[in-house]
């Protein structure tokens, strides 16, 4: 079988799950085309072109079926190349446009539009988790009634019923356990993408609430990085300079790999998450995980590892942060931490519904 795989933001989370889903089904013919992960509101609009024109000979041969990610301009790309529109196209949607926390000066409706037109001409629709799902239906429903006149009646019914989940597959080579720690005081992780949706401000007013609890820990702040850094997280390397262990983006597989394994905890504060990769990540690596009661981690965990969210009281959030650390840190050496089951995200589990996705009509 002949896939064209298209990944028009390659962030690293979409280029892994590329590799995995590739690494899936080798008997399959790939033809794989990405683009940077950057200039995100260039390249949702503007990969057709870069691809229609610029690709314009590896798009013009024979495929049997196109998976695409959601920041895939497909109906442009559909229009654009003649062949690619009378084969099947598979839309997987890491992420969704409508539930992205925007600014008042942005509120995002060319991404927006970009994916309801991906819904309406993908011939299946997949989402990583159920809140990814429910909040573009609910989300695109809101956007649709802002529309002054002519939105069709059936808009979401057609796409509802080509919708189904399947989460982004991890790499899991044994069952995770928590691990006891060797560590004198705990070694906090959070490794997430350096920009204001992961909630920077959240973890600086968690840091400032452990201290003022006197609570001993260290800290391994790293991740992706962009040109311009959130004032918080300078902030903390200016303010904190003594709990830190590692800062910033960490280039080597091995080394990121070596901190997620070296550390005790990981964090979320994230106010933009469909899935959690990094979390799941960091897990898989024997962290234990301190998350939001929001986003998707509520499907994914179990209750005991979910701090009361408090978006409107940033301080009170902290609090609740806190106090479920510390619990945690109290029980992780007495074995009485729920399971995790991490195992239903390994592609051995998951490679029968993208078996499915990709070969039944």
């Amino acid at each position: 079988m002949r896939i064209l795989l298209l990944s028009a933001y390659s962030a690293q989370s979409h280029q892994s799950w590329c590799d995995n889903v590739m690494a899936m089904f080798p008997e399959c013919e790939w033809t794989l085309l990405s683009l940077p992960g950057r200039y995100f509101n260039w390249r949702i609009r503007g990969n057709a072109l870069s691809w229609g024109v610029g690709q314009r000979e590896v798009l013009d041969k024979q495929y049997d079926l196109v998976l695409a990610t959601s920041m895939v301009d497909c109906a442009t790309l559909r229009g654009l190349v003649p062949k690619l529109a009378v084969i099947p196209w598979r839309v997987y949607f890491h992420e969704n446009q409508f539930a992205y926390p925007v600014s008042s000066r942005n509120d995002h409706t060319e991404p927006k539009m970009v994916s309801l037109y991906n819904a309406l001409c993908a011939d299946k629709i997949v989402f990583n988790t159920q809140y990814n799902y429910c909040t573009f239906i609910s989300g695109l429903s809101s956007f649709l009634k802002k529309m002054p006149d002519e939105v069709p009646l059936e808009t979401i019914t057609s796409i509802t019923r080509k919708c189904e989940i399947i989460p982004v597959p991890i790499k899991v080579n044994e069952t995770t356990a928590m691990k006891k720690s060797n560590n004198r005081v705990p070694v906090l992780l959070w490794n997430h993408r350096w920009e204001y949706d992961k909630g920077p401000q959240q973890l600086y007013n968690l840091l400032a609430e452990l201290e003022l609890r006197k609570f001993a820990f260290k800290l391994n702040l790293i991740g992706l990085q962009f040109r311009v850094l959130p004032e918080a997280l300078l902030k903390i390397k200016q303010d904190f300079p003594n709990v830190l262990i590692n800062y910033g983006f960490i280039e080597s597989g091995d080394e990121y790999k070596n901190i997620l394994a070296s550390s005790d905890f990981v964090l979320s504060t994230s106010l933009h998450d469909f899935q959690g990769l990094a979390i799941l990540e960091a897990v898989v690596a024997g962290c234990i995980p301190v998350v939001p009661s929001r986003l998707a981690y509520t499907e994914i965990f179990p209750e005991q590892y979910c701090y009361t969210s408090d978006l409107l009281l940033p301080e009170n959030e902290a609090g609740k942060m806190g106090d479920k650390l510390i619990e945690l840190d109290n029980l992780r050496n007495k074995i009485e931490l729920d399971a995790i089951d991490i195992e239903r995200f390994s592609l051995e589990n998951l490679k029968p519904y993208y078996s499915k996705l990709l070969f039944d009509n």
